[in-house]
């Protein structure tokens, strides 16, 4: 990977707005029952709770903490999170369709074969994250960070990506076909053998990384490079 000297952030861009949560929140250390249907969950904190293999249809966690938490395996459609941080959390293999993520900080977790699709993102952090293997597909993402993640072979196909920041992250055989790109950027990131570079059409790259690019634009234009 890249050096993990932090880029200089271009003038004008600003952070994703961070979560909003109450000064004290209700520890919760292992739920009474499942995950109601259409249930709201407001102020908590979950510390080392098993929410995985779960049913979580139209659930909305609000101004919510999880630490040490597993999602592993739960399917979520509607709902979401809302003024949520999530640290050390397992999401790998979640499948969330229609749902949302706002003004939420997702960090040093576990999203390996992660589906969000169809879903929206807005001020969103996703930072030291293992995402590989992750979808986006038809997600639409604004005021969003991608710092210091693994997303090898991650799915970005047809998602609006314009504005998004890429910094320090694997995408190494990432899908951006159909996406939306313009205006975003990528700073100290690995771009081999990706997917659907005719997409990137309006991003900004560092003159380093493009070098990775070289072999994907070759193919897309159906140039041969010989040795």
């Amino acid at each position: 990977m890249p050096s993990h000297t932090s880029p200089a952030r271009p003038h004008g861009v600003k952070e994703p707005l961070s979560p909003k949560l109450a000064s004290s929140l209700t520890l919760v250390e292992l739920l009474d029952d499942d995950l109601e249907e259409d249930g709201s969950y407001t102020s908590m904190e979950f510390r080392g709770v098993d929410l995985s293999s779960r049913d979580a249809d139209g659930v909305e966690f609000e101004g919510c903490r999880f630490v040490d938490t597993r999602f592993s395996g739960t399917a979520m459609r509607r709902g979401g999170f809302s003024n949520v941080e999530l640290e050390r959390c397992d999401l790998s293999g979640m499948a969330a369709r229609a749902a949302s993520m706002h003004r939420t900080r997702v960090s040093a977790s576990r999203l390996t074969g992660m589906t969000w699709s169809e879903c929206g993102f807005k001020n969103v952090t996703f930072d030291g994250c293992r995402a590989d293997l992750t979808g986006f597909r038809f997600s639409t993402f604004k005021h969003a960070v991608f710092r210091d993640c693994a997303l090898t072979e991650v799915n970005f196909q047809n998602a609006d990506l314009r504005g998004v920041r890429f910094e320090r992250c694997n995408l190494a055989g990432a899908q951006f076909s159909g996406a939306q790109m313009e205006g975003a950027r990528f700073a100290d990131c690995v771009l081999l053998g990706i997917g659907g570079v005719t997409s990137l059409r309006g991003v900004t790259i560092k003159s380093r990384d493009a070098q990775g690019l070289v072999y994907s634009l070759a193919g897309a234009m159906g140039i041969t490079i010989e040795e």
